[in-house]
């Protein structure tokens, strides 16, 4: 009686295979090093260590510098990774369309809604302001979006005032829903995500007719 040869599951598994399985593996430990930065971010600790991240995810600590090069790498890795997620939520519908009031509402929701989602990770990076250029020039890039966001949602009304009162009006209007200010709104005042959309909504047309 011939007895058919068994094939293991080790054996079935070409070269390429193999190779594809470790580099799907850690595509995902990777992503789950940066998910867990991200999480950490929103727990306050802005400053995580790759130590408490691998305990986190349930790697060594040599793994994670196989996948990043440095921790400044890794930082930037984690604000890249979460921008790809939510750069939706950095788009306001039908800008400087309808009147102001809908123009209002749909701004600051849009912004409130923005900064639930990327709040702590944005308050991380400006932990590294002073230290890193890259994070540097990723924040003031942002921070000129947004501005010209305010711009093109309430052209209409600012082009009723001079440019020096255009001028300064965008200013205050910038420092007013600024990420850092919801920051000192929702934290340090301790306004709900709800009262922060209605101080706004208040507020934000005072600016636009006077």
């Amino acid at each position: 009686m011939s007895v058919e040869p068994r094939v293991t599951a080790t054996a079935a598994v070409t070269p390429a295979e193999f190779t594809d399985g470790r580099l799907a593996r850690r595509d995902r430990n990777r992503t789950a090093v940066l998910d867990a930065m991200i999480e950490m971010f929103s727990e306050g600790d802005v400053e995580p260590t790759p130590e408490a991240l691998a305990h986190r995810v349930g790697i060594s600590p040599r793994s994670v510098y196989r996948y990043f090069d440095d921790r400044e790498s890794l930082v930037r890795a984690a604000i890249d990774h979460q921008l790809a997620a939510v750069w939706h939520l950095y788009v306001i519908p039908k800008i400087g369309e309808g009147p102001l009031a809908e123009r209002v509402d749909r701004f600051v929701r849009c912004r409130v809604r923005l900064y639930e989602a990327v709040g702590s990770t944005a308050r991380a990076s400006r932990v590294r302001l002073n230290t890193d250029d890259i994070v540097r020039e990723q924040v003031e890039l942002t921070r000129r979006a947004l501005r010209e966001q305010i711009e093109q949602q309430f052209a209409p009304e600012l082009a009723n005032f001079g440019a020096s009162v255009r001028r300064s009006r965008v200013a205050a209007l910038d420092v007013l829903c600024e990420l850092e200010a919801l920051d000192h709104y929702r934290l340090h005042r301790g306004f709900s995500s709800s009262e922060t959309v209605a101080m706004l909504s208040e507020t934000i047309p005072l600016l636009l007719t006077h």
